[in-house]
């Protein structure tokens, strides 16, 4: 039984894969606000804390801290 499945399957024609044309009208937008993100995720982790501090205390640097070593950043 195992045999005629793997037969047929082997017996048909093979399709060509060919690439789909992303336009980039399309993922511009997306690209932007995924790099914006990321960068204000980045300012949070690595430099939310000190004289460069948006909020004050130290509330947002509790939150990312852990995070903030996994990456590297000195905060000590």
């Amino acid at each position: 039984m195992a045999e005629a499945a793997v037969s047929a399957a082997a017996s048909a024609p093979a399709v060509p894969a060919t690439p789909t044309a992303l336009p980039v009208r399309a993922v511009l937008p997306w690209a932007l606000f995924v790099g914006l993100l990321a960068l204000i995720a980045l300012y949070f982790v690595g430099a939310e804390q000190g004289a460069t501090s948006v909020f004050a205390g130290t509330d947002v640097h509790e939150w990312v801290h852990d995070g903030r070593h996994l990456l590297g950043f000195p905060c000590h």
